[in-house]
């Protein structure tokens, strides 16, 4: 049952690419707002993103509750879009990938059903779990659906994972991604340094999940020394929760990044100025000041200020905005205008 990954997808990994996070968009009886969950979906592909990752942290892991039960409605109205767009172009599809081993295959069988590409695997309350266990755990996922390694920051629930687990991750031969979203960067560096010294380096492509940091992981070389060669890596892309708002400026971003390392770091100083404001940015929308109590609702602010979304209900009642969090946004607004996409929001809407 094993699926191979498209080439085209391949290369595009590699080369790197946008991918936001997917929100899950809610009518006010907490239904299924299938009209404007569709609509996101087109928004991202519009903006020039490569691709969506759909049952992720950003869509609200409660769908995947028995008497919720929209894990299945949200991927394929995501899968459907995409296939009616009829892109010229390659669009990679992610689906997160969740719980114990029997519920992952369950997921990752889904996931495939609906032409899933790769299945972003969360190592996230298998706390229970040893590491050669999670090991097992992925290669068994990878058996049916190519992977996207994921590094859950412990910041919200996940774990740390030594070196020596991200060696043997990367040994596994349909892995063909992995995502560090561990806001650390010695832990960021455990991931960087296993895939270099692995035989598959040139097979993995890295994504920043360090959603803090997001400009300098796009342009920093990683360089090591491996068996008395130099190899580097660099954060091609990002999958990112910050990238699904103000899409299209994330996919200029990633286009002056690619431009400016291409031309030996001419304007560097300006984009690493840019990485500051949009950390800025990013501290508001996930509201790291209540230790990201406000994140989903942050995004949703944000597509509900341009009319992506009609509110900012989440599944679970106590994801709200935090005290302040709105007076914040209000800030980065008036500060950054420069870094959103409004005016190509409202073009899209009137279309």
């Amino acid at each position: 049952m094993n699926r191979e990954l498209d080439f085209s997808v391949k290369e595009l990994l590699r080369a790197g690419t946008v991918i936001p996070a997917h929100p899950l968009a809610l009518k006010k009886n907490l239904a299924l707002d299938e009209i404007r969950q569709r609509r996101l979906t087109r928004y991202y592909m519009a903006c020039g993103a490569g691709g969506v990752a759909i049952g992720v942290h950003t869509t609200q892991f409660e769908i995947r509750k028995p008497e919720i039960n929209l894990l299945e409605s949200v991927l394929k109205l995501a899968a459907e879009e995409i296939e009616t767009a009829a892109l010229n172009r390659p669009f990679i599809k992610v689906a997160g990938i969740c719980g114990p081993t029997p519920q992952a295959i369950k997921e990752a069988e889904l996931a495939l059903r609906y032409g899933y590409h790769l299945g972003l695997v969360s190592m996230g309350g298998l706390h229970d779990y040893s590491e050669s266990a999670l090991i097992k755990h992925a290669q068994e996922v990878s058996k049916i659906i190519p992977v996207f390694g994921f590094y859950l920051q412990s910041a919200v629930g996940g774990r740390v994972l030594s070196y020596e687990f991200w060696r043997q991750f990367a040994e596994l031969p349909n892995v063909h991604a992995i995502k560090v979203a561990a806001f650390n960067r010695y832990q960021t560096l455990d991931v960087v340094r296993a895939v270099c010294n692995s035989s598959r380096r040139n097979e993995i492509a890295l994504f920043t999940g360090n959603d803090d940091n997001i400009v300098a992981d796009l342009l920093t070389p990683y360089q090591f020394t491996v068996d008395g060669k130099k190899v580097e890596k660099r954060f091609v892309g990002g999958l990112l929760g910050h990238w699904a708002v103000w899409t299209k400026k994330a996919v200029e971003l990633l286009a002056e990044v690619k431009y400016c390392i291409a031309n030996n770091y001419s304007g560097l100083e300006k984009l690493l100025s840019k990485g500051i404001e949009i950390t800025d940015m990013n501290g508001v929308i996930f509201d790291e000041r209540n230790s990201f109590k406000g994140c989903i609702p942050g995004i949703h602010e944000i597509l509900n200020r341009q009319g992506l979304l009609d509110g900012l209900w989440c599944l679970n009642p106590e994801e709200k905005l935090s005290a302040g969090q709105s007076k914040e946004i209000d800030r980065i607004y008036h500060y950054y205008q420069h870094h959103t996409d409004d005016e190509f929001v409202k073009k899209f809407l009137d279309v």
